[in-house]
């Protein structure tokens, strides 16, 4: 089962030719956690495996882009 995209660490919506990768963790400010770091990884992948996509952007869903690591998963 496929989980709706506010569910999902990160996702990959097609606007055209235009890929836009969101990292989703805004209460953790998109921190990047294991989960996240496969979910961007599977976003990149399927990018690069569709030849009408052209342009990527990769952004971050609410008020942050990304906080770098998450440093409570690391610890």
């Amino acid at each position: 089962m496929v989980q709706p995209d506010e569910e999902r660490p990160a996702y990959l919506r097609r606007d055209g030719h235009v890929a836009v990768i969101t990292m989703n963790r805004p209460h953790a400010m998109n921190a990047v956690n294991a989960a996240m770091s496969i979910a961007l990884q599977d976003a990149v992948d399927e990018f690069l495996a569709d030849p009408e996509l052209r342009v990527g952007i990769l952004t971050g869903a609410g008020k942050a882009f990304c906080a770098g690591a998450d440093l409570k998963e690391v610890a």
